[in-house]
């Protein structure tokens, strides 16, 4: 088991930037492929990003790459997700998830744990 917390979220102005960050109490963060998920007006519970157990593989949603980039530290149980050039399309809940399953995954079908989310709202 582990239990996941989204922090860092606010209000920024379009093409800003922000880091969100989650972290993890439990079970090591280094057992789980990680991810982020966002949800808000005109966003369904969309893949942003992920990243593989040692931090060697991510993947991104198209409409991020270029833009966000995902970490994560392991021995510190945090995850990051750093957020440039923001559109006002972005405000969104952000969500962390984790995933007990072996390689990267791009849906939420592929997560077991999930976090509270995040509030990030880009001003137009």
């Amino acid at each position: 088991q582990v239990h996941l917390v989204e922090f860092g979220g606010g209000t920024v102005q379009a093409g800003g930037s922000l880091r969100i960050s989650c972290g993890a109490s439990g079970n090591p963060f280094s057992n789980y492929v990680l991810g982020w998920f966002r949800q808000g007006p005109g966003i369904d519970d969309e893949f942003v990003a992920t990243i593989s157990k040692d931090g060697d593989a991510t993947n991104y949603a198209e409409s991020v790459k270029g833009r966000f980039t995902i970490s994560r530290d392991n021995a510190k149980n945090r995850m990051y997700l750093q957020m440039n050039n923001l559109k006002p399309e972005d405000t969104a809940v952000y969500y962390c998830a984790a995933s007990y399953r072996e390689g990267i995954a791009t849906v939420r079908a592929g997560y077991q744990y999930w976090g509270q989310g995040t509030q990030v709202t880009v001003a137009s």
